[in-house]
């Protein structure tokens, strides 16, 4: 059965999922908002630690998606 722990050095809400198949071992990196589940990454891990470079990558998406998510949300109710 897959397995999920939380990965508080991307941020809070934010986990990895482990999935195991029969070629690969796979990493899901993931977020858990009120209104949706953040996909951040997926990639094949052949190491122990997550690498420096996946971690950094799903920090920069966060901040993307907040800003867009904040910037939509202003925007409501506004007529043009």
């Amino acid at each position: 059965m897959p397995a999920s722990r939380p990965m508080p050095s991307i941020g809070a809400r934010c986990h990895e999922l482990r999935v195991n198949d029969e070629a690969s071992t796979w990493r899901l990196l993931y977020r858990i908002d009120p209104d949706a589940i953040v996909i951040l990454e997926v990639f094949s891990k052949k190491t122990a630690a997550t690498p420096q470079p996946v971690i950094d990558a799903s920090k920069r998406r966060l901040k993307l998606y907040d800003a867009a998510t904040k910037e939509a949300s202003s925007g409501e109710g506004e007529e043009g």
